[in-house]
């Protein structure tokens, strides 16, 4: 066995093996009888030696993160002036809700310094 597995890539390959052995797949590896009734038949260990022995034709595909070309946006928090809170009325857990509300900046924002409120 030339590949590395980790434990999650192992559990899979065992389980669905197994699977295939416990539907009456031919086994891929010689076992004499006395070895079958020393493990009882278990599909699962069955899956276990084809695994070690390293006659299981299943691969592992692991796809690379995908690459993004466009630039990150920065976020800054929105801010709630006295006005706005006395206009809503909500309690003071209201307002440290909202006031955690966020919204995108563009880059005009930044270099004006110039800030737009989202109103709903």
């Amino acid at each position: 066995m030339s590949e590395e597995f980790t434990k999650y890539e192992k559990a899979r390959i065992l389980g669905a093996r197994a699977l295939q052995i416990a539907m009456n797949a031919p086994i891929l590896i010689k076992l004499n009888g006395e070895d079958l009734e020393k493990i009882r038949y278990d599909s699962l260990k069955i899956a276990e030696i084809e695994f070690n022995s390293g006659v299981l034709p299943i691969t592992v595909k692991r796809p690379f993160p995908k690459k993004k070309e466009a630039e990150l946006k920065r976020i800054k928090p929105k801010k709630i002036s006295d006005k706005e809170t006395e206009e809503k009325g909500g309690s003071e857990e209201e307002i440290a809700k909202e006031s955690e509300m966020m919204e995108l900046a563009t880059p005009e924002d930044e270099e004006s310094g110039e800030e737009e409120s989202i109103e709903e």
